[in-house]
Order: C-alpha cells, then sequence, then structure tokens
C-alpha cells in the first residue's frame, strides 16, 4: 500500500516536471519565432515589396492610413542584397500568456548602412495558443536610439 502511493506520487510530480517543462520551452521559443517573423518583413521591406510587408502587418493593411506610409516606408528603404539581422531585441523575452510589446531591430541589406527599427507586437504565450502578429515597424530610428 505504501509503496504503490509512493508510486503515485512520483508519477504525479513526474507528470508535473514534464508539464512546466512543455510549457516553458514553448515559452522560451516564441522569441525565436518573432525574430523570424521580423526577418520576413524585412526581406521583404529590402526588395521594395509593399503588398508582402503588409501580408506580414494584417492589422496595417487593414487601415488605409498605416498602408499608405507602409508602401511609401517600403519605397524609401529598398536596398539591394542578402538581408541579415545585426540585433535583435524581442518585444518580449518570455510570455506565458498574451502580450504586446516593441521589439528593436538593426539590419542590413548587402553593404548598405545599417538600418534601426521598432516592431510593435502581439505575441501569445504557451497558455493563449503560442501566436505571433506582427502589428507595425516604424520608421529608421538612430542607431543607438532605444524604441517607446
Amino acid at each position: 500500500m505504501r509503496r504503490s502511493r509512493t508510486l503515485i506520487l512520483i508519477g504525479f510530480a513526474a507528470f508535473l516536471f514534464l508539464g512546466f517543462s512543455g510549457l516553458l520551452a514553448r515559452a522560451l521559443t516564441g522569441a525565436g519565432e518573432e525574430r523570424s517573423r521580423v526577418l520576413e518583413v524585412l526581406e521583404a521591406q529590402a526588395a521594395g515589396d509593399a503588398a508582402g510587408v503588409l501580408a506580414e502587418l494584417p492589422g496595417c493593411r487593414a487601415e488605409p492610413a498605416c498602408a499608405e506610409v507602409t508602401r511609401t516606408r517600403v519605397a524609401e528603404l529598398r536596398r539591394p542584397g542578402r538581408v541579415e539581422i545585426l540585433n535583435y531585441t524581442p518585444s518580449v523575452q518570455v510570455a506565458l500568456t498574451r502580450r504586446t510589446g516593441v521589439g528593436r531591430v538593426a539590419w542590413r541589406a548587402g553593404d548598405a548602412q545599417p538600418v534601426v527599427q521598432c516592431v510593435r507586437v502581439r505575441r501569445d504565450g504557451p497558455l493563449t495558443g503560442a501566436d505571433v502578429e506582427l502589428l507595425s515597424i516604424s520608421a529608421p530610428i538612430g542607431n543607438d536610439d532605444s524604441c517607446p
């Protein structure tokens, strides 16, 4: 009787440990997913593909003023060459539930000068679906400036 109770407690503890480990692992991979989505936007932006940028920013695409500003910005930020992210600070380090924040990305394409922009992001944690939605991308800011 005592042995079966011990085995049940050990099994329950292992179940809890594995459950929390899975949630934490999923929460920690959110920053990588966010970075990947930002890279997709930057590649479209550097290629001069305003429709591609707006496809990644559905909230902005739905608002005519935001869409127009984005089209103008994409035309100004067109750059030849392969896009690389030099530095990325995610909007949220670990999100267990839905959080909205601003990430900061420094990037360049080819041999062009670096560009620094802010990206507004809504991230869901593992408790709310683990989704990443990019909301907007700012005009370039100074290389040493921080995002609001």
